[in-house]
């Protein structure tokens, strides 16, 4: 049997636990220099509040529903995400960090166990030690954990938030109720595509044919109607490398001049660098990308991006920024505001696996100084060592006006509790 462990609302859930005057009220939590909506409280949904509503937008909705606004504060949630998922392993030893509020658990051998009051006792568990209130899913299937997890969320008082598929009749009736597009892994076009064909729930889809699948949706469809039939197809999957790694932000305020955008591609560049040597890899390709504001209605538009390839497989920061550069200046165009830009590094092999080049190499200097200036920046603190093209007379920020307290990585920000 496998388990989806699902963190409710959990970026709301998170600033609830440090300040439980919010509990019950509706909160949402805003995206990078606080753009738009990307999570909600139970109770921001009902008044109507979309995913993804920006939120200059829906300022005067805000304040009308007394919605409490936060900016997002990805230290406090990554840290919580680590303190959930460190005591879901202590439950089964095979587990999948899904996403940072999900995980699917394996449990195998548990045959004499009673899952639902098992599922419970976890539910509690992480609830009582942590304060963040989830949901658990229990089905023979990691798809079908999935849906068991919906219902068990949807329908919390019914099911004291854990649900166990493990019965033929329970999987019909949970395939049933659930909607085509709502199916992990089904996407907009399939789902439109099946809605063509008279499919309108997941019941409906697993009674096509393997062939129609296979021929409308790939061996992924297929796979996953299999799963839906009560079929094992997915397992857990383990920790693996990046496949690419990217650095993107929007900025405070527009950019115009192609100096200021420069500092900032360079420091983009210089963050996918470190990443790339902390998981040791190089990377044989660079994208850079430059974008308007598109919610300005009243400015010219642009967005472009461009890749080129390396001379060589690298992971330093001065060769990488080279490459970053000669893109930039091959994107930008006098005569827009620029809002967003991003560096993504791809073609991401490990250091021991590097295609060498016979005439082109990198540099073998730079290595042992990259190096020091990884360890420098982890013992003094993150960006205390820059390279000259990045802006040493100024720490760059995100527009952040509503940010909470890092209550549990800083400690001039913990709690204070006076007795």
């Amino acid at each position: 049997m496998f388990a989806l462990v699902d963190c409710n609302n959990f970026y709301a859930s998170c600033q609830r636990v440090f300040e439980p005057h919010l509990i019950g009220k509706p909160v949402v939590i805003l995206s990078n220099n606080d753009g738009c909506v990307i999570a909600r409280s139970n109770e921001a949904k009902a008044i109507g509040i979309p995913m993804g509503a920006p939120a200059f937008e829906f300022k005067k909705l805000f304040e009308t529903h007394n919605v409490f606004v936060y900016s997002s504060n990805y230290a406090l949630y990554g840290d919580m995400s680590s303190r959930v998922m460190n005591i879901l392993t202590t439950f089964s030893p095979d587990i999948e960090v899904y996403s940072i509020d999900e995980a699917f658990l394996k449990f195998n051998g548990f045959d004499l166990f009673n899952l639902e009051d098992y599922g419970k006792t976890i539910q509690k568990t992480v609830t009582k030690n942590t304060g963040i209130p989830i949901s658990v899913g229990f089905a023979p299937t990691k798809a079908l954990a999935k849906v068991a997890n919906k219902i068990a969320k949807k329908f919390p008082e019914r099911t004291k938030s854990v649900y166990v598929i493990d019965t033929e009749e329970k999987r019909i009736k949970a395939l049933k109720w659930t909607k085509i597009e709502e199916v992990w892994g089904i996407g907009r076009k399939h789902a439109k595509r099946l809605q063509a064909a008279q499919v309108f729930n997941a019941y409906q889809f697993t009674q096509l044919s393997d062939e129609w699948v296979r021929k409308q949706m790939a061996v992924v469809g297929l796979r996953l109607k299999h799963e839906l039939e009560g079929k094992p197809t997915l397992d857990l999957e383990t920790a693996k490398s990046k496949k690419m790694i990217a650095t993107t932000r929007s900025f405070e305020k527009s950019l115009i001049k192609l100096e200021t955008i420069s500092e900032r591609v360079s420091t983009f560049t210089a963050s996918c660098s470190e990443k790339l040597r902390r998981q040791n890899s190089h990377c044989t390709m660079i994208m850079v990308f430059v974008q308007t504001n598109y919610f300005r209605k009243d400015q010219p538009q642009y967005s472009r991006s461009i890749v080129i390839n390396t001379d060589f497989p690298t992971n330093s920061t001065i060769e990488l920024n080279h490459y970053a550069q000669i893109g930039l200046k091959a994107l930008f165009k006098e005569g827009y505001h620029y809002k967003k830009a991003g560096v993504i590094v791809m073609g991401l092999t490990p250091n021991d696996q590097t295609q060498l080049s016979l005439f082109n190499t990198s540099n073998p200097k730079h290595q042992p100084l990259m190096s020091v200036v990884d360890k420098l920046n982890k013992c003094y603190g993150k960006n205390k060592i820059k390279f000259g093209n990045q802006s040493l007379g100024r720490q760059w920020k995100m527009k952040q006006e509503k940010l909470s307290k890092s209550y549990t990585t800083r400690v001039d920000e913990v709690v204070v509790v006076c007795c």
